[in-house]
């Protein structure tokens, strides 16, 4: 019984009916009145908490107002951090291979040895070691050159003779390990070397390309003349920079095994002409 009556004098109070009026404290005339009870209050109080709760939530999730919450950023400073995070990344690489060269130089510089005297450059570049004999033109290849020269060499870029082997010198000498094919998108050649061995271009052109890639490392692009165009990939590193102009046979990278797609120490060689892919050996003597 007791607990019964405590039930309802608590029902009692949250439903008892209570009037809330708003009168002129000068006249007492009354202004405003509304009847209220315990359990309404409590109900659109609740209510009004939830719907306040809510709308403040959509406001910091989808306006600019969440930037100011800690914990939040802004997307131009997200955009703008990705940005600074390639960039640096960029600056990385080129500063490796500033280092790199002047750590090769400096005995050179410093007079520890003769230029004439070098036989090879060892640098702490742990993958990179070439043969400074090897970046200087032999005998045969300065005589080549002078002959190559010495001809008009757009007849022959146009098919006009049979010895248009003759036109292009072979960017490096070594095995081909897989050849051109064009059903299987393969648009070049792979020709396996030893790290550190000049790499030379074909024909006499213009740098228009001289970068790191993730894909292919570091690569090179040369222009020819009458729409030529030959690509050099996963060089170990390289030895001339963009814009700059080239001779036939002139050493302009060294092999190596960069990029996500690299197999080991190898060049992966393009030839195109006026846009298209075309086979190197066709043009070119590798052996």
């Amino acid at each position: 019984m007791a607990n019964n009556n405590k039930r309802r004098k608590l029902k009692q109070k949250l439903t008892d009916k209570y009037r809330l009026v708003i009168i002129n404290e000068d006249t007492f005339q009354e202004r405003f009145s509304l009847k209220l009870s315990r359990l309404n209050v409590f109900v659109f109080g609740g209510v009004f908490s939830i719907l306040l709760i809510v709308l403040t939530t959509l406001l910091i999730a989808f306006t600019g107002i969440r930037e100011y919450i800690p914990g939040y950023s802004s997307t131009a400073l997200k955009k703008k951090a990705t940005r600074l995070t390639y960039e640096s990344d960029s600056l990385k690489n080129r500063l490796a291979i500033i280092e790199n060269y002047t750590k090769a130089l400096k005995p050179v510089l410093t007079g520890e040895i003769e230029p004439e005297k070098i036989d090879s450059i060892t640098s702490e570049m742990k993958t990179i070691a070439f043969d400074e004999q090897k970046l200087q033109a032999s005998k045969e290849d300065s005589l080549f050159r002078e002959k190559i020269e010495s001809k008009d060499l757009f007849p022959l870029y146009e098919g006009g003779k049979n010895n248009i082997k003759n036109v292009f010198f072979s960017p490096l000498t070594g095995t081909i390990s897989q050849p051109f094919d064009a059903d299987d998108k393969h648009y070049a050649i792979d020709i396996v070397a030893k790290t550190g061995t000049p790499v030379k271009t074909v024909a006499d052109g213009t740098v228009i390309l001289a970068e790191w890639t993730a894909e292919t490392g570091y690569v090179i692009m040369i222009q020819h003349p009458n729409k030529f165009l030959s690509v050099y990939k996963h060089n170990g590193t390289l030895l001339k920079q963009q814009g700059d102009v080239v001779k036939s046979g002139e050493a302009i990278a060294s092999v190596g095994s960069t990029g996500e797609l690299t197999t080991g120490p190898h060049l992966h060689f393009e030839l195109w002409n006026n846009g298209f892919p075309v086979n190197p050996t066709n043009y070119i003597d590798f052996q």
